[in-house]
């Protein structure tokens, strides 16, 4: 091989990327000492944008196509080397191509959980997770601020930036939703758009956009989660009185299918009767009721002994807060000179309005009459 040959050979005719991985954001061309001849080719397919980068100084920009690398077409680069019009001589420089697409297989979480407030549970602890898609869209940014001399810039190197990012605003933007936390299902979307679009404006300084933000789910505690469980399961039974029905039902089949037992089978028995009366009611007015609670019935006065013998008047005499009777007058008067009817003691018949003094009652006066004086002091 002749001299010629050889630096024919160190001469680049094509620049170009193929990627063959998933993950990579920036590639930097191998140059190898080899110079770059001028009018050489360079390819750069959709999705990629090429990048001279001349002593450390960003150059030229290309987006897709197909260019012949002339002093025209790299205007910036020709003033950085004092190249004159025309001139062919071939240059050292380096050429990064920056994938443009969509790096969508990218997750995030939140490791601790975020404090809400909630107006139907109060203070909330929630965690979430979910994916989002990230797309480089200022490509000279990009390589000034994250990349620098990286030969190749993978996803994983940004990833936890990102999602320490995202992490960092998820708290705020579920608290400024406004969603209740039963909620938060429904708005998912509506929440990750905001997200995405604060995200991207954020992220504009380093040439990120984030044109897609998912919230897979968002959960609570397991305490938080058996209170819903309850909630859920008070909701689901609705009329506890159709659900007090449908357990005797279940308890009835259950003691049917165990006969030997004497509780079963007077559990049996009991709702039997139970649902058959339920079942009568309902064939008998349509839908069955509860039955009105009984009214108290009406007090009635205490029952008129039997009534007297004609011309013979009933009296009831009260003593030592016992009534005694039915008398007579023929009684009345042996209770008188038995010392147990007095003027002060308390008497009444049918027909009287309440218990008087037999010494207020004129008919009592001739009994009270043949009562004898106490006999005189000895």
């Amino acid at each position: 091989m002749g001299l010629m040959d050889k630096l024919r050979g160190e001469l680049i005719d094509i620049i170009e990327w193929l990627d063959d991985s998933r993950d990579t954001m920036v590639w930097r061309f191998p140059r190898y000492q080899n110079e770059i001849k001028m009018g050489a080719k360079l390819v750069v397919r959709e999705s990629q944008t090429a990048v001279f980068v001349n002593e450390g100084k960003i150059a030229d920009v290309f987006p897709p196509g197909t260019y012949t690398l002339e002093t025209r077409n790299l205007p910036i680069l020709s003033t950085l080397k004092g190249w004159k019009y025309g001139f062919n001589s071939p240059f050292k420089a380096e050429v990064y191509f920056v994938n443009t697409r969509q790096f969508t297989d990218m997750k995030w979480g939140t490791q601790n959980p975020v404090i809400l407030r909630d107006a139907e549970f109060g203070v909330v602890r929630v965690r979430a997770f979910g994916a989002f898609a990230a797309r480089v869209v200022d490509a000279s940014r990009l390589l000034r601020e994250l990349v620098g001399t990286d030969p190749q810039f993978r996803t994983e190197e940004v990833q936890e930036y990102l999602r320490q990012l995202m992490v960092g605003r998820l708290g705020g933007a579920l608290a400024t939703a406004g969603v209740p936390l039963l909620d938060l299902a429904a708005h998912q979307d509506a929440i990750g758009r905001r997200l995405a679009a604060v995200l991207t404006e954020e992220l504009a300084e380093v040439g990120i956009a984030i044109p897609k933000f998912v919230i897979e789910n968002v959960s609570v505690p397991p305490e938080v989660e058996q209170a819903l469980d309850k909630r859920t399961s008070m909701g689901a039974v609705g009329d506890l009185d159709r659900y007090t029905r449908f357990q005797a039902a279940n308890a009835m089949e259950a003691a049917a299918n165990n006969p030997g037992g004497e509780a079963g089978a007077g559990i049996g028995l009991g709702l039997g009767m139970a649902m058959g009366q339920q079942m009568a009611r309902s064939m008998g007015g349509g839908a069955a009721t509860q039955p009105a609670p009984a009214q108290p019935a009406p007090a009635q006065p205490a029952a008129a002994e039997p009534p007297p013998l004609p011309g013979q008047a009933q009296w009831y005499v009260g003593v030592g807060g016992q009534r005694q009777g039915p008398y007579d007058l023929g009684g009345l008067a042996e209770q008188a000179s038995a010392g147990a009817l007095a003027a002060d003691t308390l008497v009444w018949r049918a027909g009287m309005a309440q218990w008087q003094p037999a010494g207020q009652v004129p008919e009592l006066a001739p009994v009270l009459a043949s009562v004898p004086p106490p006999l005189p002091p000895q």
